[in-house]
């Protein structure tokens, strides 16, 4: 196992919250804007990423000359380990965001089906308009994704007596049932009234709900999208939700944030959130405990969890 000696994290109260560091570890502050505090350059061997804009400054990893770990505060990882190298290990904070998000997901799904952002809309002119909407109840769920967070979606929309598919890399059979494979997506959302993509962003997955998709879904559909704003093509969703014909209830988008005159602003079918899934009250206290787990294996020489990309942690 690698040696490391220091960890760089992206604030102090991060690094105050986590200290005494355990062992021979000893921590800096390096927010990857300016120069670190407490250490220089080539001494980091591992470093915490900031958890709002980490895309922003992956190209300040390429100073850490001596660049062992890269810890990242999300659960998705896409361009980190490009950014890393691939002598660098990466580990994600899978597992920290699980119940935030599926919280968020299950928020977003009921908000829309049962009207609450179009009753929001209209309490801003008093206009009292009841209507039947649909429910949670008896919908057919098509979820995309089934990693922690998608188990978690899973779990919380058992109790709303939903009907719901799940849908992984491939076809296989679980703990928790059967697992349809992505290349059956056109097929399978044809019969649903509910769509949620949770699934990380990589090659297989850009694009993955894409017009072919959309189009299969029965009229007045919902499309949810807590995952990765790529995983949806944006051009075929604004389509379908602007004739009137979908409705979606978006976390993440893609560009993002969206253009201030995207049309998906203006439109009564769409609900949108700034990423905001993970961001709630349980992130710091799950943070902060992932990352001294992490910093004890490191302390001991052991190899940490969530590692996505080995570097000097693989086997042998």
């Amino acid at each position: 196992m690698p040696s490391i000696r220091t960890v760089s994290f992206p604030d102090r109260d991060l690094l105050e919250r986590l200290e005494p560091l355990p062992g021979d570890l000893r921590g800096a502050v390096w927010d990857l804007r300016s120069d670190p505090e407490g250490a220089a350059l080539e001494e980091i061997e591992a470093v915490v990423l900031p958890y709002i804009d980490a895309s922003a400054v992956l190209g300040s990893l390429a100073k850490a000359s001596n660049l062992q770990l890269v810890q990242t505060q999300s659960t998705g990882y896409d361009g980190v380990p490009q950014a890393a190298g691939p002598s660098a290990a990466v580990a994600t904070a899978a597992g920290v965001h699980a119940a935030a998000t599926a919280e968020l997901a299950v928020g977003l799904i009921l908000a829309k089906l049962r009207g609450i952002d179009a009753a929001v809309r209209d309490q801003q002119t008093g206009s009292w308009r009841p209507q039947r909407r649909s429910s949670l109840a008896d919908r057919r769920v098509l979820l995309i994704g089934v990693g922690g967070i998608g188990q978690e979606i899973a779990k919380r929309l058992a109790p709303f007596e939903v009907e719901l598919t799940r849908v992984g890399s491939s076809a296989r059979t679980d703990e928790h049932g059967e697992v349809h494979a992505a290349s059956g997506l056109v097929s399978l959302a044809s019969s649903h009234d509910v769509l949620v993509a949770v699934t990380p962003l990589n090659e297989a997955t850009h694009k993955l709900v894409n017009a072919e998709v959309l189009a299969a879904l029965p009229d007045g559909a919902l499309v949810v999208n807590v995952g990765r704003g790529p995983v949806v093509d944006t051009e075929a969703l604004t389509a379908e939700v602007l004739s009137g014909r979908l409705h979606c209830a978006l976390d993440v988008v893609d560009p993002e944030p969206l253009p201030r005159d995207h049309p998906l602003w203006a439109s009564e079918n769409a609900l949108i959130t700034p990423h905001i899934g993970g961001n709630a009250s349980a992130f710091e206290p799950r943070i902060v405990k992932l990352l001294a787990q992490q910093l004890e294996a490191l302390a001991t020489g052991n190899r940490p969890a969530n590692l996505v990309q080995d570097g000097p942690f693989a086997a042998g």
